[in-house]
C-alpha cells in the first residue's frame, strides 16, 4: 500500500512542475505585453495560455538539446551563449505560435534624479534579446514567489 502510495505521488509531482511552469510563463508574457511594446499577443487568455505551454515545453525540451548542440560556442564564449538559447527559443515561440510576435520598438528614455537614459530604437534581434532577458528576470521573479 505504502509502495503504491509514493508512486502515484512521484507520477504527480511533474505533472505539478509542468502545470506551474505554463502558469508561470503564461503570467510571464503578460507582464511582458505591459512593460514592452515591442511584445503583441492576439487572443486573450488562451493565446497567452497556450504561449505559456509551448514556452515551458521548450524550455523542458528544446533548451536541454540546444545548450549541448551549443556547448563548443558556449565554451569559447566562457557562456555567454547560454543567454542566446533562450533567445532562439523565443524566435522559434514566434514561428510556432502565430499570435505571438516580438517586433522593433523605440524606448522613449528614462529620466530620474539626474540620472537619464535617452531615447533608442531597438532592432528586432535587440528586441529579442531584451525580451529574453526581461522574460527570465519575471520567470525567476515569479517563481521565488511561488516557492514555499
Amino acid at each position: 500500500m505504502h509502495l503504491i502510495g509514493s508512486i502515484r505521488f512521484v507520477c504527480i509531482l511533474p505533472v505539478k512542475s509542468i502545470l506551474t511552469d505554463i502558469f508561470l510563463y503564461s503570467s510571464s508574457l503578460f507582464m511582458l505585453t505591459l512593460f514592452i511594446p515591442g511584445v503583441k499577443i492576439s487572443g486573450g487568455i488562451p493565446a497567452f495560455l497556450i504561449g505559456g505551454a509551448a514556452l515551458a515545453l521548450m524550455f523542458l525540451l528544446l533548451k536541454p538539446v540546444l545548450s549541448i548542440v551549443m556547448l563548443p560556442l558556449n565554451f569559447i564564449t566562457l557562456g555567454a551563449f547560454s543567454f542566446l538559447i533562450n533567445v532562439i527559443i523565443l524566435y522559434l515561440l514566434t514561428l510556432f505560435i502565430t499570435n505571438i510576435s516580438i517586433n522593433a520598438f523605440e524606448f522613449n528614455g528614462f529620466k530620474y534624479a539626474g540620472f537619464i537614459i535617452p531615447k533608442f530604437y531597438v532592432n528586432k534581434f535587440f528586441a529579442f534579446v531584451a525580451v529574453s532577458f526581461f522574460l527570465s528576470i519575471i520567470y525567476t521573479f515569479l517563481s521565488w514567489l511561488t516557492k514555499r
